[in-house]
């Protein structure tokens, strides 16, 4: 048999590659004359990075000084993909750079996406034909703001100085000065999420993600306010983004700022499958193995497994589904294996989840 392991991460204990290999050294013990392809999967969100490098021949860790969330220096990186044809795309994962884990405590007001804008720059300095941004893990609600201001766009108060960082300083825009503003790449820019929020309103930024990011509800009413500031700011942009834009409201409203810019948004699961050629190794495979840390009502909305499995029910493979937890009905796959109930209890299987992500693989193999 040819089985492709194409897992996401299973977020707060094991990243993809971990996963995907787990499962694979499983299998292998039951049936070691197979040909087991580790694909290991992202949806842009944290860990992409880790996951397309693993997936992908020919990338390359590029290492880069960026300013924090905090206003501190990160030691951070983004990924050159060098195609056979000799196209360059660099992958950016806002994680990363402007991340929620970058964090000792929450700074709701203050945290930006500065460093995720330098990150930006330097793949764009280093001459990369395409960009893939990937907006997961953000821990601020500065509209991107700031990774704009990275990009050569000025953000200004009444006496024409830069407003501070953050989304407290969004307040304070009363002019924007474009004409710095670094172009996109020839072949554009493509925004990996699986959030289809607008910039404001009852499911945008604020209301929904801003809790995670330490906006309290006294403080609501001016944050989204200040987003709403940010958004009259930038009314004529060149991307011609809007604050009702599907995915607007990503990563604290990151992707309205990276649609005014000219970048355009996208599945992250699709594009992530295709970056690493998913496609094209499930056909001909007899099975494929996907999964997640927690399958629930949010998978079908872009989850990484949802793809895997569509992508390969369009090659007429069949297509298991590994997860921690199985908390919605898992339609669409032609096997299930919940660590939760291999291990007895959640608790188990999150003390040791690899062990138990051993465990599937064996099992699938002996079906």
């Amino acid at each position: 048999m040819r089985v492709i392991v194409a897992p996401d991460s299973f977020k707060g204990s094991a990243s993809a590659a971990a996963v995907a290999a787990a499962l694979a050294e499983g299998w292998r013990e039951a049936r070691p004359d197979d040909e087991v392809v580790l694909a290991p999967m992202a949806d842009g969100g944290e860990g992409t990075l880790d996951a397309v490098a693993a997936a992908t021949a020919g990338s390359t860790r590029m290492p880069v000084a960026v300013t924090g969330p905090h206003g501190h220096p990160v030691s951070a990186e983004w990924l050159l993909l060098e195609q056979p044809d000799g196209t360059r795309t660099g992958l950016v994962e806002l994680a990363l750079c402007s991340g929620l884990e970058l964090l000792d405590e929450l700074e709701p007001q203050t945290a930006h996406t500065l460093g995720f804008g330098q990150a930006i720059r330097a793949a764009l300095d280093h001459g990369v034909d395409r960009l893939l941004l990937a907006l997961g893990g953000s821990s601020s609600s500065d509209g991107g703001a700031g990774a704009l201001t990275a990009l050569g766009v000025r953000l200004l108060d009444e006496r024409g100085a830069a407003v501070p960082l953050g989304n407290a300083g969004l307040a304070r825009i009363a002019a924007v000065d474009w004409a710095s503003l670094a172009p996109l790449p020839a072949g554009g820019a493509v925004l990996l999420s699986d959030v289809d929020n607008p910039l404001l309103g009852d499911r945008g930024a604020i209301a929904v993600f801003g809790p995670q990011k330490g906006v309290t509800a006294g403080r609501a009413g001016a944050a989204e306010s200040a987003l709403a500031r940010l958004a009259d700011a930038l009314v004529e942009n060149p991307g011609g983004a809007l604050p009702e834009t599907p995915g607007a409201g990503a990563a604290g409203g990151t992707g309205f700022g990276m649609l005014a810019w000219g970048a355009t948004m996208s599945s992250g699961a699709r594009a992530i499958a295709e970056t690493i050629g998913l496609p094209a190794s499930i056909v001909g495979a007899d099975l494929v193995i996907t999964g997640e840390g927690r399958f629930d009502g949010q998978s079908a909305g872009g989850k990484a497994p949802v793809e895997v499995a569509r992508l390969a029910r369009s090659s007429g493979v069949r297509c298991a589904l590994v997860a921690g937890l199985v908390d919605a009905p898992p339609v669409g796959f032609d096997g299930v294996v919940s660590l939760s109930e291999l291990a007895g209890s959640v608790a188990a299987s999150l003390a040791d989840p690899l062990h138990w992500a051993r465990e599937a693989g064996r099992r699938l193999a002996l079906e």
